[in-house]
């Protein structure tokens, strides 16, 4: 499907009153700039600091590193600050600032926690912060870590896009503020959650057991990249996150691919070819019901996707791919359920490659959510799928008798945490006040979409808190999110310190 392009009212709607900065945005812009030229050092040493302290959601004694670093960085910026913790979960990080006479409260949310990594295929070492001129895949060198920088270099190490950017900008800014004396305009409260990336599991708990510390007007989600034309945008929502273990079985033993290939069930065949019984090369979901729950986009957010400026085919060039799964410019695939197949394991290639066949195989499945899918009703559908293709499902190892009984079986593993998706109304006041401040810093720039590609756990907080929610990324496109050499762009840094100085004095 391709959307006619001539439908610009959604801007107008959208960014009434954001056409020109106001002085005191422009102030503060002014403020955070010229704070930032003269601090850039202490400000990348920082962030340095922060990135070099790992922060896989899974281990436990950095992760709660990392948590008392942050802790340790509040109190001098005037904020009471505390972790909050639930049944053994990681702890979040929460501070909260108050402004006299203010008559907002806001609550901005960014997530200190990040992907595995597997070292071996970084550039260099993903816990020790490296600068470089570019990309890596454009052939970035390293270059000193030392002032003045060029705003193109790219500081290299996990989370340096996702998501421990927003933590030094903000403080950043407020440093910029303070010196300058200029007042917030908000009561501030920050949470800074420390298990985003392994979706959020204990989080509704901490908002259950402290709902009236984290009331709030809005909550800015502060993750994700900017848009692929480099200009910023604000996101209304986001695809909700869940997945699944799925292994199928051949043999009780390896099996010598010479005396018994085209005899022996393949696990590996069987299971490419169950996957492609659940999903086609177009990225179509093949699953009976799998779209009975979603809601459609309404026509605004269509006509916001259609506003927003076209980049499908930088995007061919730049990824090197012939061509995208679908006709679909990418702002809109993104707003359909998703089906991502994130890994297979079963044998070896290339020297390690032996002829033998396999006892069995298994796939690691992400699955994107929309509006309004939930897990529990996917769960249903794709069990039924896999039945339907003639196999026995299982959720521990089989035993003996289950593999001599049934033909084809199927385990399947559930225990990953997810979330349904969220989509907020293109059109709440409050939003619009966000969006046009962000737009004046922009110089008029500003893109607004419907949803973001990528998952955050902004259902669970709205049904903990039932308070709006936007999105405001910081992070260049290109950053890398959750694969080898992460980086931030240094400007996307110093863009950020300007956009929240901005928010916190003018909203």
């Amino acid at each position: 499907m391709r959307l006619a392009r001539n439908l610009p009212f959604i801007l107008a709607l959208l960014l009434t009153s954001a056409a020109t900065p106001t002085a005191a945005s422009e102030d503060a812009v002014t403020i955070a700039r010229e704070w930032r030229k003269s601090h850039e050092q202490a400000i990348v040493q920082d962030f340095v600091t922060l990135l070099s302290i790992p922060n896989v959601a899974s281990d436990t004694p950095n992760i709660r590193r990392n948590a008392e670093h942050i802790l340790s960085l509040l109190p001098s910026r005037g904020f009471e600050a505390r972790l909050l913790e639930a049944d053994g979960g990681p702890p979040a990080v929460f501070a909260e600032r108050t402004t006299p006479g203010a008559e907002t409260t806001l609550l901005i949310y960014a997530h200190y926690d990040g992907q595995p990594v597997n070292a071996a295929d970084w550039a260099s070492d993903p816990w020790t912060p490296v600068l470089r001129d570019g990309p890596v895949e454009l052939g970035g060198e390293p270059v000193p870590l030392e002032a003045p920088f060029d705003p193109e270099a790219r500081l290299f190490a996990r989370s340096a896009g996702d998501d421990k950017a927003p933590v030094i900008a903000l403080l950043t800014a407020l440093d910029a503020l303070d010196a300058a004396g200029t007042p917030l305009s908000v009561n501030l409260k920050i949470l800074f959650d420390g298990e985003e990336e392994a979706g959020s599991p204990h989080l509704p708990a901490i908002l259950e057991r402290h709902r009236d510390l984290v009331a709030a007007d809005l909550w800015l989600f502060c993750d994700g990249p900017m848009h692929q034309s480099r200009r910023p945008q604000i996101n209304y929502g986001v695809r909700g996150a869940w997945g699944f273990g799925l292994t199928v079985y051949g043999a009780n033993r390896p099996l010598h691919s010479g005396h018994y290939g085209n005899w022996a069930p393949n696990p590996i065949m069987r299971l490419i070819e169950l996957i492609s019984s659940m999903r086609d090369g177009e990225g179509n979901i093949l699953v009976a019901g799998y779209g009975d729950e979603v809601v459609q986009p309404s026509l605004s957010e269509l006509e916001a996707v259609n506003a927003a400026p076209p980049v499908d085919e930088g995007l061919v060039r730049e990824l090197g791919i012939g061509a995208p799964e679908t006709d679909d410019r990418v702002e809109l695939a993104i707003m359909r359920p998703a089906m991502n197949l994130r890994g297979i394991r079963s044998g070896d290639v290339g020297e390690a490659a032996r002829n033998s066949i396999q006892t069995e195989a298994t796939a690691s499945i992400g699955l994107r959510l929309v509006p309004n899918q939930t897990p529990q009703y996917l769960r249903e559908v794709i069990e039924r799928h896999i039945r339907g293709q003639g196999y026995h499902i299982v959720y521990t190892p089989p035993t003996a008798a289950e593999r001599a009984e049934h033909d084809r079986i199927a385990l399947l593993d559930w225990t990953e945490a997810g979330y349904p998706a969220y989509r907020a109304p293109m059109d709440l006041p409050i939003a619009q006040r966000v969006a046009a401040i962000v737009d004046a810093v922009a110089d008029g720039q500003l893109v607004h979409l419907p949803t973001m590609g990528g998952s955050l756990p902004l259902k669970l907080v709205y049904e903990a808190v039932e308070t709006p929610i936007l999105i405001l990324p910081i992070a260049n496109h290109d950053n890398n999110q959750h694969g080898a050499n992460e980086n931030l762009r240094l400007q996307n840094l110093w863009d950020a310190i300007e956009v929240y100085a901005a928010v916190i004095t003018e909203l």
